[in-house]
């Protein structure tokens, strides 16, 4: 059933674009412009010395100016989604949405421009002129047949990609579902008989980019109002000649029988019950008027339960939305500085989104959509939400560009740009990949205390085919394995899967508790059933007798809890204290804020231990420390007996001379911002902090849940530190991200 609670009234959506700045778009600079010599540079007369070096070579705009990441969408109003011709100035909420979409999911700097002519000759006239501006032309919402004339006269006169998004976008998302839906069927693309019916542009470039896919010429029948599209017919233009058939089928309900696969950008309601019946065993359904569908998924699958269907609307499963392709295909194209988007680059996108539906569905998108999401008959395309296809559509469209020979700019280090993808949307995507790298060079033997929980599971399987190593999953072999088949989920059997009451290590196990534990009152009996019957307490032990490298656990139960299991069987390093801290992510930068786990309310000599041990965690992700004793004084003022412990770890850190910066005490706003802090000149500190002390648990947790919440900040961890064997306890609200994240820092060794 349709998810109704993605509706709307009509004054929501008003107040939407209205609500402060109206609109969807503001302009920001993105250099200083808060002294007299910052404008100096920016503007006259420092802006020459670019001016002139872009004027003696022009590729140098893309280093010098923002042209190499700006895209115009362009519309004069004559197709305005399904509403139709209403001008120029009335597309422009729709053209600054496309621009939004641009940004959010591609990094990409689009402007919207509306041209009031309905003029294609003025329309080119205009366009063309815009090359210098833009990387890119987007053209939208422009009527047929006049968009098929300005596409083709653009292509040939400008030398960067044009793109009629309502084209090409939806065809390449169709490509995506066709190859799934033939994937699920057991079809192949040269076999399956097709009808499409709307023969305007999006229905032509989609049957256009399917015969490039494979599909035969006589598998292929158009419909539109006046029926079949067969040769002889004589009121077919020339855009619509190419596909007329030899046939005597006349009517849609002819048209259909006996084929495998519908398309629909036509009316609603057009494709009746009784016509469903006449196509073939288990018929693909893609049925994309809007907001009504030609027919609905409620009344195909009645009239055939075999049917798979997908529709334009985002609130039935298997949506065509034309989001997941054209910002990748732009930022591919023009990171390779494409001269134009050829078929190559359009099939090399619908493989990659098609590749994307097979993959384990990122948890996040499922909790986005509010259900749980796999590769099936109701997950053949992906949901734009997913965060993996800003580094796998570009990629694909970025290599058949070069390898179509259109790209001015090649791209040596594939797997670099994947990972600057990755990076662009994600900040910890760069401060994750060194570790990943890390482990891969030497993969680790992972053990995931939790083994029966869906999560759990889907992390380890995501653990081994990143080529992390090995992953142990402790618990019942037939639980996870149900667990396993329900979702979905292929790859358990790369898996190692113990029982702690079967395994042949349990009597080693119990006898090395037991050694442990004999003068704290316990028994045999007790050491074998602690064994037995606490996971965490077996994962321990095959770190312990080195059965294990790595252990992940804290997603059934409190940290507290697990910590206090792992620690009666592996003691702390003995040099070092035990501590949590979290990465918090924002805006470009890391901070660790510790103790955010373990010390309710450390004195002086923790502080000093907790400002160690955070800083040593900060270099092993690649950040020189700059440690901050924080509080709520700075320096002394206002006095509070709360801030002596902060005062006091300084004292020790200096009388132990650590080669790592440090000072305090200090409000947060003092150790973070250079202004606040540059009131202090004889501050220690060459920069801001990026290693936070907090003084106390509470205070920790505090600021980074609220950042995490209201701040826009990605959080990681907390990462425990101080172990004697590489432990990492995930928190209760982790997602299987979360896990794999954890057990990356165990597999290195934190």
């Amino acid at each position: 059933m349709p998810d109704k609670s993605s509706r709307f009234s009509d004054e929501e959506a008003l107040d939407f674009h209205a609500r402060g700045k109206p609109g969807k778009l503001e302009v920001n600079a993105t250099k200083p412009m808060g002294t007299q010599r910052d404008l100096s540079l920016a503007y006259s007369p420092g802006v020459a010395v670019p001016v002139r070096a872009i004027a003696r070579n022009p590729d140098l705009a893309y280093e010098y100016t923002a042209k190499g990441n700006m895209v115009a969408v362009i519309s004069n109003g004559t197709a305005i989604l399904g509403l139709g011709n209403l001008g120029a100035l009335a597309s422009k909420p729709v053209m600054e949405g496309k621009a939004v979409l641009f940004k959010r999911f591609a990094d990409i700097d689009a402007f919207d421009i509306e041209l009031d002519t309905e003029d294609p000759e003025a329309v080119i006239a205009a366009v063309k002129h815009m090359g210098p501006t833009f990387a890119g032309i987007n053209l939208e919402d422009i009527k047929s047949p006049e968009c098929f004339v300005i596409e083709r006269r653009l292509r040939e006169t400008m030398d960067i990609p044009v793109f009629h998004d309502d084209q090409h976008g939806t065809a390449i998302i169709v490509g995506a579902g066709v190859i799934n839906g033939l994937d699920l069927t057991g079809r192949r693309i040269e076999d399956t008989k097709v009808v499409m019916v709307g023969a305007g542009a999006a229905g032509i470039a989609c049957i256009e980019l399917l015969k490039s896919m494979g599909l035969r010429d006589e598998n292929a029948m158009l419909v539109d109002v006046d029926g079949v599209l067969y040769k002889g017919r004589p009121d077919i233009d020339e855009w619509r000649a190419p596909h007329a058939v030899e046939t005597g089928k006349r009517t849609l309900a002819e048209a259909v029988e006996g084929a495998d696969l519908f398309l629909g950008l036509s009316a609603p309601g057009i494709l009746t019950p009784d016509m469903l019946a006449t196509m073939n065993d288990k018929p693909l359904i893609f049925a994309m008027a809007n907001p009504d569908p030609e027919i609905t998924p409620e009344e195909a699958r009645e009239a055939r339960p075999d049917a798979i269907v997908a529709t334009g609307r985002s609130d039935y499963p298997n949506q065509v939305n034309n989001v997941l392709g054209f910002p990748y295909i732009f930022r591919g194209a023009i990171d390779v500085r494409a001269r134009t988007i050829n078929d190559e680059m359009k099939i090399a996108a619908a493989r990659a989104i098609a590749e994307l539906a097979r993959q384990d569905v990122h948890d996040r998108v499922s909790a986005a959509y509010g259900r749980k999401m796999q590769y099936g008959p109701d997950y053949l395309i992906p949901a734009p939400f997913d965060p993996r296809l800003i580094h796998q559509v570009p990629v694909a469209v970025a290599k058949a560009a070069m390898d179509s020979g259109v790209a001015r700019k090649p791209i040596i280090d594939i797997r670099g740009y994947e990972q600057r993808l990755a990076a662009r949307l994600d900040p910890t995507a760069s401060m994750l990949q060194a570790l990943q790298d890390k482990v891969k060079a030497r993969p680790k033997r992972m053990v995931f205390a939790e083994g029966e929980d869906e999560r759990v599971i889907r992390a380890a399987v995501s653990y081994v085919r990143a080529g992390l190593g090995e992953a142990v999953l402790i618990g019942r072999e037939d639980e996870i394995h149900e667990t396993a088949r329900k979702l979905g989920l292929e790859g358990t059997d790369e898996l190692t899967i113990l029982n702690a009451r079967l395994s042949e290590r349990t009597p080693a196990y119990a006898d090395h508790v037991y050694r442990l534990m004999q003068r704290r009152g316990r028994l045999q009996r007790d050491a074998e059933r602690m064994v037995q019957q606490d996971r965490n307490t077996f994962g321990a032990c095959m770190l312990a007798l080195g059965d294990a490298d790595g252990l992940v656990s804290g997603v059934t139960r409190k940290s507290a809890v697990v910590l206090d299991r792992i620690q009666e069987v592996l003691d702390p390093d003995r040099e070092k204290i035990i501590i949590g801290a979290t990465a918090v992510v924002a805006r470009g930068r890391t901070v660790l804020v510790a103790d955010s786990l373990v010390h309710e309310m450390p004195n002086g000599e923790e502080v000093a231990n907790i400002a160690e041990a955070a800083a040593g965690a900060a270099r092993k992700l690649g950040i020189e420390p700059r440690v901050a004793m924080t509080s709520f004084s700075t320096f002394g003022y206002p006095e509070s007996e709360r801030s002596e412990n902060m005062r006091l770890g300084v004292k020790i850190l200096e009388e132990r001379g650590v080669d790592f910066e440090f000072d305090g005490e200090m409000a947060v706003d003092v150790a973070l911002n250079p202004e606040s802090m540059a009131a202090y000149p004889f501050c220690r500190l060459s920069g801001p902090a990026n290693v936070l002390v907090m003084p106390a648990r509470h205070s920790a947790s505090i600021a980074t849940k609220m950042l995490g919440e209201l701040g826009g900040s990605t959080l990681i961890g907390p990462i425990l530190i101080g172990m004697e064997q590489p432990v990492q306890i995930a928190h209760m609200t982790a997602d299987v991200s979360d896990i794999v994240t954890m057990s990356l820092f165990a597999a290195g060794a934190f």
